[in-house]
This record gives C-alpha cells, sequence and structure tokens, in this order.
C-alpha cells in the first residue's frame, strides 16, 4: 500500500542526535548487534550532512564489498538478457566498477557530466515531496548501506545496491533523467496528496517497476527489477497488462513482495509520450478528473 517514505527505512533520534534505524520483524539483520550498529552508524552520518557538501564517505568493509561483487556478478547476464536496450547503454556509460562498493560522491562526479544529476545521502525517511521534488534539480536521495550478508541476493529495502546498481545505471541516461525530471516537476506542481499519491504510483509502476516490449521479448527498465537478482529472473511470468496511467495511478501496490502485477510499454518511446507526457501537464484538477474516472475520490 502507499506510505509517506515508502523508499527508505524508518528512523528514530536518540537523546544524544545520533539515529536508530528501526528493522521490521524478519529483516535478516534484525538480530544482528553489529549489523544493526553498522546501519545506525551510517544513517547518523548521513544525516548530518548539509547540501552543498560532498556526501559523506563510507568505509565498507570487506563483507560489504563481497556483498557487491556477489550480486553484480550474479546480475551481470541477467541484464544482458533481460534489461531493455536504455538501461544497457546506461550501464555502458557510467561503467560500475564491480569489485568494490562505489562512493556516492564518487559516482555523482561520474554521473553529472552525463545528465547533471548528483546523489544526496539519505538517513532514512524522506518525506515523498522531498524524494520526488528533488529529481527536479538533479538530486536523487539515496541510502548508503549495504544489505546483510547473510542474503546477498535478497533484501527487503532499498540498500546501495539499488540505488546505484539499478538506479543509478538509469541516472547516466539522458532518456531516462529526462522522465525522472518530469515526475519531480509534477511532483512539485500538485498540492493535494490524493495527486501527489497518483504521481508517485505512476513513477512505482515505470521507474521502479516498468517493463517494456522488444524485438526478442520483454525487457525490464525499472530500477527495482533490475537491481533484483531473484525478480529479475520472475517479471516476465507476472500479470502483464498494457501501459496505461489511470491504471497506474491508481493501483495499491505491496513493497514487501514481488510485484504481480506490472505494466508494459510498447517502447521506451512509447514510455516517454505517455508516461512523460503525464507528468509534463499534469495538476490537481487533471489528476482529480482521472481519479474519478474510475471512481476514486
Amino acid at each position: 500500500m502507499f506510505e509517506e517514505g515508502q523508499y527508505f527505512a524508518p528512523v528514530v533520534a536518540r537523546g544524544d542526535g545520533s539515529l536508530s534505524v528501526q528493522l521490521g520483524a524478519g529483516h535478516p539483520g534484525l538480530d544482528d548487534p553489529v549489523y544493526r550498529e553498522r546501519r545506525d552508524l551510517i544513517a547518523t552520518t548521513a544525516d548530518r550532512w548539509t547540501p552543498g557538501e560532498p556526501a559523506p564517505q563510507v568505509a565498507y568493509t570487506d563483507a560489504e564489498h563481497e556483498v557487491w561483487r556477489v550480486v553484480c556478478d550474479d546480475l551481470a547476464d541477467k541484464h544482458r538478457t533481460y534489461a531493455c536496450r536504455e538501461f544497457l547503454e546506461g550501464k555502458e556509460a557510467l561503467g560500475l566498477p564491480l569489485d568494490r562498493v562505489p562512493q556516492l560522491e564518487e559516482l555523482s562526479d561520474r554521473i553529472e557530466p552525463l545528465t547533471g544529476f548528483r546523489y544526496r545521502p539519505a538517513a532514512g525517511l524522506v518525506p515523498l515531496r522531498d524524494f520526488y521534488g528533488a529529481l527536479a534539480d538533479h538530486g536523487f536521495w539515496a541510502t548508503q548501506y549495504v544489505r546483510h550478508h547473510s542474503v546477498p541476493l535478497y533484501t527487503p529495502e532499498p540498500d546501495v545496491l539499488h540505488e546505484v546498481v539499478g538506479h543509478g545505471n538509469t541516472l547516466a541516461d539522458r532518456r531516462f533523467t529526462d522522465l525522472y525530471e518530469a515526475a519531480g516537476a509534477a511532483a512539485r506542481r500538485v498540492e493535494t496528496e490524493g495527486a501527489l499519491e497518483f504521481v508517485s504510483k505512476v513513477f512505482w509502476f515505470t521507474l521502479e517497476f516498468g517493463v517494456v516490449h522488444e524485438a526478442d521479448g520483454l525487457k525490464a527498465y525499472g530500477a527495482g527489477i533490475l537491481s533484483s537478482p531473484g525478480e529479475i529472473e520472475e517479471f516476465r511470468g507476472m500479470t502483464i497488462r498494457p501501459l496505461d496511467v489511470v491504471t497506474m495511478g491508481t493501483t495499491d501496490y505491496d513493497i514487501t513482495h514481488y510485484q504481480q502485477v506490472l505494466f508494459a510499454a510498447d517502447s521506451f518511446a512509447h514510455v516517454e509520450d505517455v508516461v512523460g507526457g503525464f507528468w509534463a501537464s499534469c495538476d490537481d484538477e487533471s489528476i482529480g478528473a482521472l481519479r474519478a474516472s474510475v471512481g476514486v475520490g
């Protein structure tokens, strides 16, 4: 279901100003005190970041670098098989290291000359208006922690692998970032929570979990699929519906499981025309009319 700040784990402030990350029941790191302390430290460091300063450096451990290597190795062939052409072009342009976790500042310095985007370190919960609004200014809020080492091919929440392997490769491609910017401008333009929810859901079913038809089969362009070693092998077996802004904007979803319903575009240009066109022109009135057309108040 839709929840504000859904992309980031909730955090609470301690009396000394440091942060405590609230891991959910069943999280693989919940009962690992070393991992939890690590998460708290990374979140606290990000929280103390000031806009305009370089993103804080994280001294990643050998175990964290190994998780990065395992995931990147697993995804290499899967990307060649299942990723859309535009994603592969961004991946080639960015040239992520495969043997170590890169720093956000390092990535920003690579991405900015390509598309103008830079990463912003996220401590935890980022309100949706801030998260999407930053896209209009070429900013992308990202976590810096690595998923728990016991299950390197799975994460119940977006970690640095999702933010970088999934979104980073798209942030290096101008056709993708034009869509990010349009989504950010739309989020700033609308005023009601219902309209913001609609904009966010369209983003979810496209730039997070979008798929597109290519000559040799259905391919993924959504970062959520392309950063998940498991979901990338399963998405073709899900319920596939035609790209439709009204249906996407009024469909609920569960962030804790593989997405059971996906929306396929005829081409990436189709995404740009339909979704990009919607974000470029939508406002509270037009979204209200779309919601009313399907009986959503």
